[in-house]
């Protein structure tokens, strides 16, 4: 069988950043403007009165400090709560591709191929800007790459999902080599009023490149060993908003449209449901958990990952063994366990093990176990 490889990763952040202070000074002025405005209302127990937060909440809660943004005006305004994103012509760029593209550059510089290499592209992320034409035909078209290219949405588990189509193209023959892009454009989707999720997600792209190991020449290159995925129906996190809303007669940006979760239920069910995962996958490929040297889990919250590698090796696990992006980048969807692989995987020794993990909304959880060449 076609012994298939990751070659290149490229990450590219957006030059804003937006702080917990900042984005507590914020929306605690919304708040407060809110609660006077509807005093009478919450005082009748018609409306709920929106309690305040704090920086340190934030940290605790989720281990975040700060968060990328794509556009940041508008974010902080409490007259608008929401990115001003300038509103581009169907033959501009679009915003989600010159980001895409922005990643997927540095990918192919990492693995030493052009656009001529590659004969699929697959954009995985957990929201796209339109429904078509595809995001990834688009930078298909910019790279001058001849063959396929479409989008895939797995929420925050699209990156892996997508990583184990590109691996299954090239074991079939149907691919040379793959290009995988996760340009998470969040910050339109976040509801920047409400106090539990507003701190959430940041904006950043990832890109990695998938081909034969008879063709790379790469610096530092992981063979993949194996590629797990799975799902389970779930309510607990969802985003709402679709096509669907210009028929149903109600506000197309309303709260329940946003994204939204039972953060304890998500935390109760998913953390077990990703320590057995990631086990049997391990176990699949004739490996145990001693043997792992690296572990790029999904970055969601720091309490869900220090658990998850807890259940798994009996101990608290240092920043090298499981690297935590997210106090810098925050819960960037799909391409969170992809940042933590671009920033820690250089330093690993040939014949080091590490696995690449992502669990969100579906539920869905995706892995893939590989190994420096």
């Amino acid at each position: 069988m076609t012994e298939v490889v990751i070659s290149g990763a490229g990450l590219w952040k957006p030059e804003h950043t937006i702080s917990n202070e900042e984005l507590v000074e914020s929306y605690n002025a919304y708040a407060t403007r809110f609660n006077e405005e509807h005093a009478a209302a919450i005082e009748q127990g018609a409306v709920v009165e929106k309690p305040l937060s704090s920086a340190e909440f934030i940290e605790k809660a989720s281990g975040i400090r700060q968060r990328y943004a794509y556009v940041k005006e508008g974010i902080l305004d409490i007259g608008r709560m929401r990115p001003k994103i300038a509103r581009r012509q169907e033959d501009e760029l679009s915003h989600q591709a010159e980001i895409a593209l922005n990643s997927a550059r540095l990918a192919l510089d990492a693995a030493g191929k052009s656009g001529d290499d590659i004969d699929l592209v697959i954009v995985g992320c957990a929201y796209t800007e339109r429904s078509y034409p595809a995001i990834a035909i688009e930078v298909q078209q910019r790279l001058g790459i001849t063959g396929t290219g479409f989008d895939m949405l797995v929420a925050c588990s699209a990156a892996t999902f997508a990583l184990q189509r590109a691996h299954d193209a090239i074991t079939a023959g149907s691919a040379r080599a793959v290009l995988v892009i996760n340009p998470e454009l969040t910050s339109p989707q976040v509801n920047y009023t409400d106090r539990d999720s507003h701190f959430i997600f940041g904006d950043v792209s990832t890109a990695m490149v998938l081909e034969s190991a008879e063709t790379c020449t790469s610096a530092h290159s992981y063979t993949v060993l194996g590629s797990k995925s799975q799902t389970v129906f779930s309510n607990n996190i969802r985003s709402n908003f679709g096509y669907v809303a210009y028929a149903q007669d109600v506000d197309a940006y309303c709260d329940e449209n946003l994204f939204h979760q039972n953060g304890r239920s998500v935390f109760k069910e998913v953390c077990p449901m990703a320590a057995a995962h990631l086990k049997d996958q391990i176990e699949a490929v004739g490996l145990t958990v001693p043997d792992i040297k690296r572990w790029w889990l999904h970055q969601a919250n720091i309490n869900m990952n220090l658990l998850i590698v807890r259940r798994l090796l009996g101990r608290d696990a240092n920043n090298e063994e499981a690297p935590i992006v997210l106090d810098e980048f925050a819960n960037t969807a799909s391409a969170g366990s992809i940042i933590a692989f671009c920033l820690h995987h250089e330093d690993l020794a040939a014949g080091d093990h590490g696995v690449l993990c992502s669990f969100g909304a579906g539920y869905s959880i995706g892995s893939l176990v590989v190994r420096k060449r």
